[in-house]
């Protein structure tokens, strides 16, 4: 019998998406979201072919590329901005769809919540699961308001150090990967049509995207430095000094920065839960099951192929057991070879030089395997 009411944990992209794909097949959804605001924050992010298409599948991709910056191919360059060359990139979503769109994370998270609103999903915010219990039938849930409710199914959509996967059981905990990262918005110059990468420096590398008509998101690879840093106010005067020795347009973008400007710093952690992600009718998806450092930009797509193939198999005719199960087997050979290939290409950039390292090849073979339907 398919699921006819759903608890969805955490309202980022993937549990916004999850609730939207579920409440669009006629599933009564109910939202939790620990913090007491709901509303986009953040850098820039890109979105590849398949994160298109998944938002078309829940019907917010027109709005979204209203403001978002379509674009098909990357180049890579040198410190000092001198071109090395120029990749198409492929199809993920298929022909129709662009292959890459960069977006402000703001323009996505209002977008989704602004659809979740419409459709009819019970949004409550600032409220998680405090703790629940199980029968064959349904999960009853104990909310940190002390209030309950009654579900077919509970999905824990709440992140890399997801509160949700601790509680069910899964023992699968972040790790560092080795490699931190600075994110700032800026302007954007009017040369910019494309992602581009900067290689050679004296950090791992340095990069960035547009976003929209004015607007670029733009990020250095670093090595980890001080966990006081981590944070979204770190020092405009630490990214500009670890970020010497980059020319070209991304020297003028940071250049340019305003003196007020946020710098997000976080250390890379990757996560993956390599066994079932469910405990009977309750289970964690998106980057509550895996997250992958941000070298092939699919981190996003992963989280929301999640959420409407979970919300397809679910509504459909098998027990959900077996839709769980059947959902497992497509998901974590797919998920996983994205996470193997993300950590083999951020070793190769925290140990150059290593013999027989190729990131072009492992990048292009990844993203064309990811063609393939999810």
């Amino acid at each position: 019998m398919p699921v006819q009411k759903v608890l969805v944990v955490g309202g980022g992209i993937t549990g916004s998406v999850l609730s939207l794909a579920l409440a669009r097949r006629g599933v009564d959804v109910d939202l939790v979201e620990i913090s007491p605001q709901w509303f986009g924050v953040g850098h820039g992010i890109t979105l590849q072919g398949n994160a298109l298409k998944a938002l078309r599948a829940v019907g917010v991709l027109e709005r979204v590329l209203e403001r978002a910056v379509p674009f098909d191919r990357m180049r890579l360059r040198r410190a000092d901005g001198g071109l090395i060359t120029e990749l198409l990139t492929p199809h993920t979503g298929g022909p129709d769809l662009p292959s890459t769109a960069g977006a402000l994370r703001s323009d996505l998270q209002d977008a989704l919540c602004d659809a979740v609103y419409a459709h009819g999903v019970q949004v409550r915010l600032g409220v998680s699961v405090e703790r629940f219990d199980q029968s064959a039938g349904w999960v009853d849930v104990t909310f940190t308001d002390g209030t309950r409710g009654r579900y077919d199914l509970m999905v824990g959509a709440d992140g890399i150090n997801s509160a949700m996967r601790r509680l069910i059981g899964l023992s699968a905990r972040p790790r560092p990967v080795g490699m931190s990262i600075f994110r700032v918005v800026a302007e954007r110059p009017a040369e910019m049509d494309c992602a581009e990468v900067y290689y050679g420096g004296p950090r791992f590398k340095a990069g960035y995207s547009p976003i929209s008509a004015d607007r670029c998101y733009a990020y250095l690879l670093d090595e980890n430095l001080d966990t006081s840093l981590v944070g979204p106010r770190a020092p405009l005067t630490l990214l500009r000094e670890r970020g010497a020795g980059y020319g070209g347009t991304w020297g003028e973008v940071t250049a340019a920065l305003p003196d007020d400007t946020a710098v997000d710093y976080r250390w890379i952690e990757a996560v993956l839960v390599d066994e079932p992600w469910h405990r009977g009718r309750a289970m964690v998806v998106g980057d509550a099951a895996h997250a992958c450092p941000p070298l092939i930009a699919q981190g996003a797509a992963m989280c929301m192929e999640d959420a409407v193939l979970l919300a397809e198999l679910v509504t459909g005719d098998e027990p959900l057991e077996r839709a769980l199960d059947h959902f497992m087997c497509r998901r974590l050979p797919r998920v996983g070879m994205v996470l193997r290939n993300s950590l083999q290409l951020a070793e190769w950039e925290i140990h150059p030089g290593t013999p027989g390292a190729d990131p072009a090849r492992i990048m292009s073979e990844t993203l064309e395997s990811l063609t393939a339907a999810a």
